[in-house]
């Protein structure tokens, strides 16, 4: 009798036939590929170390364009401490391995939910995994786009006097919280949307609390913008309101 050289692939069981321990199980195996998937992403990251923070610094660079006295950049970025270059490294290895690696880490969480899924559930997993990325995406460039006006905003407020001698790490933070929470706001409709085919809200009801939810989402962009300029706080508050908008168009569409 011929033995195969490749076991054959073992059907996923069903749900409600896992036991508690095979539940465990087929999350530690999800839970392993994607964390070597943002182990590999982070090494990459790190090689292009270089190219990722002349990236990150070049908002700043358009606020001070020109060299200095000393024929050295005016967007140099000072260290203060002996361990802020390795610390810096390590921060932008992982931003950068989180980011590379998400659609491998959504692909893994899909995996593990889909055998709880129903066949009319799982057509709506990749649209919106894809609508996820896709807004987080969009929602890290425009705070990267309107970055360079939150530092003019900030020099400002500081006065003519100042000196503006920028830490990388603190500079980076500023710049990355800001990219991730503009990616998170922004995945809002996904939600919504979520919300409205799991039945929790309707479509009629969100439009019934439109005047409420434009006050709210607000209020919201300007405690939460961390440079706190009027043009950042905008560049949220208006896209996530069309959204909110979308989001009861496309609740309509579904519901139909």
């Amino acid at each position: 009798m011929a033995v195969p050289l490749l076991g054959s692939r073992k059907a996923r069981p069903s749900p409600d036939a896992m036991t508690l321990a095979e539940h465990l199980g087929e999350l530690r195996r999800r839970l392993i590929f994607a964390t070597l998937a943002f182990a590999v992403a982070a090494v990459l990251a790190t090689v292009f170390y270089g190219p990722m923070l002349h990236f990150l610094q070049e908002p700043y660079c358009r606020v001070n364009p020109g060299v200095n006295h000393a024929g050295l950049s005016n967007c140099q970025l000072y260290v203060t401490g002996p361990l802020d270059g390795l610390s810096l490294r390590v921060k932008m290895a992982a931003f950068g391995g989180l980011v590379l690696a998400s659609p491998v880490i959504l692909w893994q969480v899909w995996r593990f939910i889909t055998p709880g899924l129903r066949d009319s559930e799982k057509r709506y997993v990749v649209p919106f995994v894809v609508s996820a990325v896709v807004l987080f995406l969009l929602g890290c460039a425009i705070a990267y786009l309107v970055f360079p006006h939150a530092l003019a905003f900030l020099k400002a407020v500081g006065g003519s006097s100042l000196t503006q001698i920028y830490n990388p790490n603190q500079y980076l933070s500023l710049i990355l919280l800001m990219m991730v929470l503009f990616g998170v706001t922004f995945l809002f409709p996904v939600v919504l949307v979520a919300l409205e085919l799991a039945r929790v809200v309707t479509p009629a009801k969100l439009l019934s609390w439109w005047r409420w939810a434009v006050i709210a989402i607000t209020l919201v962009a300007a405690i939460f913008t961390p440079s706190s300029d009027p043009l950042s706080m905008l560049a949220l508050a208006v896209p996530l309101i069309v959204f909110y908008f979308l989001s009861i168009l496309i609740g309509k569409i579904f519901k139909r």
